[in-house]
């Protein structure tokens, strides 16, 4: 009887049994799994539904976030529902603001503040002064234009708003963020917009004002661009 043992099992027969569950290969034409970390692979698509894993979804420059519409082009209608985009008309200039005030409000709000500090002028300086002749007139119009300047500068600095701006609901607003005026701001736009015209005989107001006319998209006039502010609002 040979006592030659049978030999072992060839390297073609190790690990010939049925490969475990875990180490089968995936299918034809599966997708690769997901990377550690949970995140999708470039061109596969979140679960309907839930939320996007972390990490960057879609990858830059692809569109907008996940369950977020893109913006509206430039001067179309924001859906409905939504607010419309700040700067254009009915949204405010920085989130948070309310809109931007009416020009024909403002305007009006220029002539109520005018007539009163007219009144007070006229009540307190204008006896005298010589209304008959031409020095008397620009001697009381340079008084008006110092007593608007302080009278305006005041005001905004308080909380933004003269009493004509109190009337027709609307107030100046910084642009960065919407507050009230520093008093620096609000010295300096008051000079922008009164001091020029005690040399130009009201013809700086026009230039100034009319510009609101044409800016976009913030109607900002001169005095405005000046100390960087926004007429916005009050009316709820």
């Amino acid at each position: 009887m040979s006592t030659q043992e049978p030999p072992g099992p060839g390297p073609e027969q190790e690990g010939s049994g049925p490969p475990s569950f875990d180490k089968q290969p995936p299918p034809p034409g599966a997708a690769p799994p997901p990377p550690p970390g949970g995140e999708p692979r470039y061109g596969q698509q979140p679960p309907p539904g839930g939320q996007p894993p972390p990490g960057q979804w879609p990858p830059q420059g692809q569109g907008s976030p996940y369950g977020q519409a893109p913006p509206p082009p430039h001067g179309q209608a924001p859906p409905y529902g939504q607010a419309p985009p700040y700067g254009e008309p009915g949204g405010g200039p920085v989130p948070g603001m309310p809109p931007l005030g009416n020009r024909g409000r403002r305007l009006l709000a220029r002539i109520i503040d005018a007539v009163l500090v007219s009144a007070v002028c006229g009540l307190l300086f204008g006896w005298f002064f010589d209304w008959g002749t031409r020095s008397g007139e620009v001697a009381l119009s340079l008084v008006f234009g110092l007593v608007y300047w302080v009278y305006e500068s005041l005001m905004l600095s308080r909380d933004g708003q003269t009493l004509g701006k109190k009337a027709v609901k609307v107030r100046v607003a910084r642009l960065a963020d919407g507050a009230v005026p520093t008093p620096g701001e609000a010295w300096g736009r008051a000079a922008v917009y009164t001091l020029p015209s005690m040399l130009c005989c009201g013809l700086w107001v026009v230039v100034d004002g009319g510009l609101c006319l044409f800016d976009q998209p913030y109607r900002q006039c001169v005095h405005d661009k000046a100390v960087r502010t926004v007429v916005v609002s009050t009316a709820p």
